[in-house]
């Protein structure tokens, strides 16, 4: 059940992004450019995501499972710090370049063609390199303490 209902929401998320036009990275490009022709159509669709999020999550901090029965693991984090600032730089850096963040890319990789393969394949080797390191930085504080 649980596999079903995730691959149902993957779905619907996918095509969500379709149906709203930000697996065109023209889309997401033309919204970044505030110099030039821009197109505000990315923040209406950010602004009806905020309402959803802004009206689902008072509910979903209430409750201790989810609706499958899994654990609630919302997000517990206040503080920005200097991971946080960067990561988000570097998201900001990427998704500008390319037009693309995880989502819609992978909803464009399935729609075929070489930008979201190579977008695809940065993606991961950026995840294995944020992973490597973050493995150096533990053994390092492991010998250290």
């Amino acid at each position: 059940m649980k596999l079903l209902m995730s691959l149902l929401a993957g779905s619907v998320f996918g095509l969500g992004l379709i149906v709203s036009g930000m697996a065109d990275p023209s889309k997401v490009l033309g919204f970044l450019d505030l110099a030039g022709n821009w197109d505000p159509s990315l923040a209406f669709v950010m602004g009806g995501a905020l309402l959803v999020g802004s009206l689902a999550f008072p509910f979903a901090a209430k409750r201790q499972q989810s609706l499958l029965g899994e654990a609630m693991r919302l997000p517990i984090a206040t503080k920005i710090d200097r991971r946080l600032v960067l990561g988000g730089l570097t998201f900001g850096v990427g998704w500008g370049l390319a037009g693309y963040c995880p989502g819609p890319a992978l909803v464009s990789l399935a729609q075929g063609g070489a930008k979201p393969l190579l977008f695809f394949v940065a993606m991961i080797a950026g995840m294995l390199v944020f992973e490597l390191l973050e493995r150096i930085s533990a053994r390092s504080h492991k010998k250290a303490g």
